[in-house]
């Protein structure tokens, strides 16, 4: 065996020290270092010199389309860019409960392949029971194998020869090389390099659960992220059934591509139209209530936005929001009361997005400012209203970018009227709904009521 060798890793961000400290230099945290036996090779071969690669101008590298396997989920063939690369390595990190192992177990039993499924943190007989309850229709190519040992997992892996492998999860995985425990920094990088290493000799995909932290980071050394091919977030509201799944990372795709999911009883359904679902049908028309026009990638979305607008009962007003940035609804209000004249500095301000989402579009300010004043005035927004636009300090209307499938999408749905900036630039085919261009704060209030 090779000779070992101490050393001492920070549990937080994966920084390497000779000698232990109290407070890690790399993230500045204060007794993350933990003491941990590594391999160091006692010979190192240096390349050979008959090695097939050479140096080769970029003009003369043909390209050709990576092969790609589509999965029975439409929403994650989006977001990975169309389906799985061949030999390629994803990790999907979420909160516990938010639903991996349900999303991926669906997958493993719907896919007419060869799955090696490997779980560290379920008994067999668990899995069997979860897939139960999830699909009538089982593959009968999925084979379970509880295991964290790294070496009898790819030797089984080697026996079967899958053409998928899942691990759920990565923190769970030991190798004999390393004396530290599961979960360490060690490892980890460790665990994960053969498990790369395996994939791209075999061309054999493989996908990875990882645990994340109490910051919402997952766990582990960063060089975790860099070294896998594709990190996908897997978020979400517990106490609300939607789930997103986004890509932090993509080799082989965009990372502007959202999936949206609904935690029902039989595992994750796909919403294919995720507006119609968003958006409450009222029996009547209530004020701090209008409808954004939003974009997640290149799908258009409309979300529902509330406000709530009161007389501060204590001396400092409140301003809180759910699933909007809070700093940015400060500078909304901000500009409304130096640009347009409105009284809100001693008035408690609520905002929400409904349905648990999240997102940091700039062109819902319109339909916040909106929600903002028609709660303030006590006056409801016409239900058949959408806004898509963003707000300057000076109080000014801005572009918004892919304007016309906005507005294509609030057409579809049947919405009569949207709010634009003008100076935006439409092409000049018709639309079925009324475009009302707006360019100053005050010039939207007057039209909006």
């Amino acid at each position: 065996m090779a000779k070992l060798r101490t050393a001492y890793f920070c549990q937080n961000c994966g920084a390497q020290y000779s000698q232990w400290m109290g407070q890690c230099k790399s993230c500045g945290e204060w007794n993350t270092l933990v003491e941990e036996v590594v391999e160091k090779p006692s010979n190192r071969s240096l390349p050979s010199a008959r090695s097939k690669q050479h140096v080769i101008n970029i003009i003369e590298v043909e390209t050709s389309e990576e092969p790609r396997i589509k999965t029975p989920s439409e929403e994650l063939n989006r977001v990975l860019g169309g389906g799985i690369v061949l030999g390629s390595v994803t990790l999907i990190g979420g909160e516990p409960g938010i639903g991996k192992s349900t999303l991926l177990l669906q997958l493993a039993l719907k896919m007419k392949k060869k799955i090696f499924y490997v779980s560290g943190e379920e008994s067999a007989s668990q899995i069997k029971m979860r897939a139960d309850r999830l699909t009538e229709i089982q593959n009968p190519n999925c084979f379970l194998f509880t295991e964290t040992s790294l070496e009898k997992i790819l030797q089984e892996a080697k026996k079967l020869d899958p053409d998928f492998i899942i691990i759920d999860s990565i923190q769970t995985l030991q190798s004999q090389l390393i004396e530290s425990s599961p979960g360490t920094v060690s490892q980890i990088r460790e665990c994960s390099n053969e498990i790369i290493k395996y994939a791209k000799e075999n061309n054999t995909p493989v996908f990875l659960v990882g645990h994340i932290t109490k910051d919402g980071q997952i766990a582990g050394p960063k060089v975790l992220e860099h070294m896998v091919d594709v990190v996908l977030n897997f978020d979400g509201d517990r106490n609300h059934l939607f789930r997103l799944l986004r890509a932090n990372k993509n080799r082989f795709g965009s990372t502007a591509e959202i999936g949206i999911y609904e935690m029902v009883s039989q595992g994750l359904k796909e919403i294919k139209n995720p507006s119609e679902i968003l958006i409450t049908k009222k029996s009547e028309e209530l004020s701090g209530n209008s409808v954004a026009v939003t974009l997640e990638g290149n799908r258009p979305m409309l979300l529902e936005i509330q406000a709530l607008v009161s007389t501060a009962v204590y001396g400092t007003p409140q301003r809180s929001s759910t699933g909007f940035d809070s700093k940015r609804l400060n500078m909304l209000l901000a500009v409304l009361e130096k640009r347009a004249g409105f009284q809100l500095g001693a008035k408690d301000v609520f905002l929400n997005i409904t349905g648990g989402i999240k997102t940091d579009d700039p062109a819902l300010d319109l339909a916040v400012v909106a929600s903002i004043l028609s709660s303030n005035e006590d006056i409801a927004v016409s239900e058949h209203y959408c806004f898509a636009g963003e707000i300057g300090l000076s109080g000014e209307i801005r572009p918004i970018a892919q304007a016309e499938q906005r507005i294509t999408e609030a057409e579809k749905l049947g919405y009569e009227k949207i709010f634009i900036s003008n100076l935006n630039k439409l092409p000049k085919k018709k639309f079925g709904i009324k475009i009302e261009e707006v360019s100053k704060i005050e010039d939207f209030h007057e039209r909006l009521f």
